[in-house]
């Protein structure tokens, strides 16, 4: 049964806070341990369903993972060592476990049936197929390349060069772990950047993996395949996809001041911290530090004025999955935000440049729906007049971001169904309360 909840104008937000791990970093690090020979340790894993989906899915296949008090451990089965499931994959929500678990696959000699929930089954898996496929994986989808499908592995698998067609690092990194078992080097071709986190962790694993950047920016990653992975102990960096939701509330709830502490500053995914801080954000970084392979740092907002900007497309791939909160920053903006290049938003876990336009016009923004985006006209500050129910078509990053709309709203705004949010943020709403939140109760 839905949960719905209802989130109301605040009070100051103010204190320190640790996001939840980061969730692209625990995914990988799950799958990596359990390809390693030996055993190896993950702090600060984040515990929410979609990770918890990818932990399920590697025993099924063979790996040893479990929890001992805050720490996880992982005996690996090594790098073409995965066992035949009993059952299907049953992935949940999640579009990345799946799609980075049909790459590990294509190079194994098992058959793999993915299942998921109601959203992800509407998730089209194409982009991945193709190049799978292309390796020699026989893939058998849903019509439009959905879920349910089967995957039936090759070994060995034949390794390829592969030009992204669009920027994707779930892409990216299911062609990489195919190539782990693949003999020969596989290679990516990555015209825009996107989340290196793969090829970091990879790295420290121990593969054979080196990346060029040519001088128009093109990066091409190479990997020497039957790879052996060295196991490792690895400390997962707090969320900055989650840490957003924090940072916008801060600034748009007046008084507030919030530290949010060791949040993942990736360059890869810092496009929400650079857009806010040219509309005029006060987000100050200390305590820089380098964990892991992964930059870290605290980060210190005050409610700030933000200014409408055009947002340089460019920026889309190192913020894709912040845009929907950027969406209830910039309604409260002074002045137009234009947010383009943002087609990768309709295919997410909702089609979430609708769904926003949406929510957002239903408690009084002035939006308008663009095919590639949204511009969005703002209330200099001004309260959203809220005082209604909105739909978070089964999205943890939907619900979450109109719930930060009901703080700066007069009248409550209430979610259809937070149950979502535990997909990415278990303890979301316990958070917002401990900075003070007054507004949140049940329908």
């Amino acid at each position: 049964m839905p949960t719905p909840r209802s989130f109301s104008q605040s009070s100051p937000l103010t204190g320190a806070i640790t996001v939840p791990g980061d969730k692209s970093i625990s995914h990988r690090a799950l799958m990596f341990s359990a390809l390693a020979v030996g055993e190896s340790v993950i702090e600060g894993l984040l515990e929410g369903e979609d990770v918890l989906a990818t932990a399920a899915a590697m025993r099924a296949m063979g790996a040893t993972i479990e929890k001992r008090g805050a720490r996880w451990h992982v005996h690996g089965v090594g790098v073409g060592g995965l066992l035949q499931p009993g059952t299907a994959l049953e992935m949940g929500n999640s579009g990345t476990s799946t799609r980075l678990l049909m790459g590990l696959v294509a190079s194994h000699p098992i058959t793999v049936t993915f299942t998921g929930d109601a959203s992800l089954s509407k998730r089209p898996m194409g982009r991945v197929i193709d190049p799978l496929s292309t390796m020699g994986a026989d893939i058998t989808a849903s019509p439009g390349g959905r879920l349910p499908l089967m995957v039936r592995g090759i070994c060995p698998a034949v390794p390829i060069e592969y030009r992204l067609p669009v920027a994707s690092a779930q892409v990216k990194s299911a062609i990489l772990l195919a190539g782990l078992n693949t003999p020969g080097i596989t290679r990516v071709i990555e015209p825009v950047a996107t989340r290196d986190h793969s090829e970091r962790m990879l790295v420290g694993f121990g593969a054979d993996l080196t990346v060029e950047i040519d001088s128009d920016g093109v990066r091409t990653i190479s990997l020497r395949g039957e790879a052996e992975l060295r196991p490792q102990n690895i400390t997962v960096p707090g969320d900055p996809s989650s840490a957003a939701f924090f940072v916008v509330a801060a600034l748009l709830v007046p008084g507030s001041r919030v530290t949010i502490r060791n949040v993942g500053m990736n360059p890869t995914r810092t496009g929400l911290i650079k857009v806010l801080r040219a509309m005029g954000a006060n987000i100050v970084s200390e305590d820089r530090q380098t964990v892991g392979g992964e930059l870290v740092e605290h980060l210190v907002v005050t409610h700030s004025m933000l200014r409408g900007i055009e947002v340089p497309p460019e920026d889309a791939p190192s913020m894709i999955d912040e845009y929907p909160i950027l969406f209830v920053a910039a309604a409260l903006a002074e002045g137009r935000t234009v947010m383009r290049g943002l087609e990768e938003l309709r295919v997410k876990e909702s089609d979430r440049i609708a769904v926003m336009f949406e929510a957002l016009t239903a408690i009084g923004a002035r939006v308008e729906e663009l095919p590639d985006g949204l511009i969005i006209d703002g209330t200099g500050g001004e309260m959203l007049a809220g005082g209604a129910t909105v739909a978070a078509r089964l999205d943890h990053r939907i619900a979450m971001s109109m719930a930060v709309a009901g703080l700066v709203s007069i009248n409550p705004v209430t979610i259809d169904d937070i149950e979502p949010v535990a997909t990415s943020f278990p303890g979301f709403e316990t958070m917002l309360a401990g900075l003070g939140l007054t507004g949140l109760g049940a329908r």
